[in-house]
């Protein structure tokens, strides 16, 4: 008897793991992985940080520690301290407890998170986001119910952004309207705008009512600096609106595999973010009722000893110098050949 799934056609693979996936199967020892944006050694292998394996092993030694569910929102502290990575350790939001945040399954499920929240809670339904932008954005935000437009970003003509178009798309978004906006290091274009462009964007977004849902992916890994790569997030958080910043720790600590991340949701009151956090839950119950434990156990044992957050800083910047470093490689190669 045929399957009942017989009339079922094969999928294409996902354009960017499908490279992984080819690059596996292929027994040439001369290749490269040129799919996921994951960080490799010298010798093209993947890194695991002194400070991770340092948390992981105390987190190993310690007795009491147990395999219970975490509450809905995760771990508590890990929120917390993820709120403060991306705010500021003195941010006004989070010292009037203007801040709800939930950790979620690392970038991605914090984005697939936020909008459902937005589908069921929010009067627009409309999410723009930049041309082009990471490949699953419009996946993740159509799947959740919201629709997607494209504004214009990238100038393919000066490899620069094209902020005319940006401001001019932004304008004639409908108020109120939802936009994506990558913290740092734009994926998948590496074109970021300038302090003073942030502040122009910010001012145009403000005056229109739109709401901004920041995608902080590569947090220290644009600049080397964890501070100067959340700036463009602190200056909308400073003026008192709200916004949406999804978190990812994949990049910044090498946890990939572990899906660190964070959703934090910054509102205008603190009785405000209090029933936003009520309803995030009543979100993320039925999608997998609460996250995974040990990932987010190792990012919190390093956010919160200072010596160990010192010594991840020091790790990420050599992360970031030697991207920044074989980028210029790479060019200066080009150019001569």
């Amino acid at each position: 008897m045929d399957s009942v799934f017989a009339s079922i056609v094969q999928a294409p693979e996902d354009p960017i793991l499908g490279v992984t996936v080819a690059y596996n199967k292929d027994p040439s020892p001369n290749k490269l992985n040129l799919g996921v944006g994951a960080y490799r050694t010298e010798e093209g292998k993947p890194l695991v940080l002194n400070v991770v394996r340092k948390a992981e092993q105390l987190l190993v030694n310690d007795q009491s520690r147990v395999k219970e569910y975490l509450p809905i929102l995760g771990l508590a502290e890990f929120n917390k301290l993820s709120a403060k990575l991306i705010l500021g350790d003195d941010s006004p939001a989070i010292q009037e407890n203007r801040v709800a945040t939930a950790q979620c399954l690392s970038g991605t499920g914090s984005l697939r998170v936020g909008a459902e929240f937005l589908a069921k809670h929010y009067h627009q339904r409309t999410i723009y986001i930049p041309q082009p932008s990471w490949g699953n954005h419009v996946k993740v935000f159509t799947m959740a119910g919201l629709s997607v437009k494209n504004y214009r970003y990238y100038d393919p003509t000066t490899r620069g952004l094209n902020f005319q178009g940006l401001l001019e798309d932004l304008g004639a978004a409908p108020a109120g309207a939802i936009v994506l906006l990558h913290a740092c290091a734009h994926n998948p274009t590496g074109v970021d705008p300038t302090v003073e462009q942030w502040e122009q964007i910010r001012q145009s977004m403000r005056s229109k009512g739109l709401l901004p849902f920041f995608d902080s992916a590569y947090q220290g890994f644009a600049s080397g600096s964890l501070d100067v790569d959340a700036q463009p997030v602190r200056t909308f958080v400073a003026d008192g609106g709200e916004c949406f910043i999804a978190q990812s720790y994949a990049k910044n600590m090498g946890l990939y595999g572990e899906r660190v991340g964070a959703l934090s949701i910054v509102c205008k009151a603190a009785d405000v973010a209090s029933r936003v956090e009520s309803q995030l839950k009543l979100v993320i119950r039925p999608m997998y009722s609460n996250p995974p434990i040990h990932g987010a156990s190792i990012a919190m044992t390093i956010l919160k000893n200072s010596d160990m957050y010192n010594e991840w800083k020091i790790e990420l910047k050599a992360m970031a110098d030697r991207i920044i470093s074989m980028r210029k490689q790479l060019f200066d190669a080009l150019s001569a050949k």
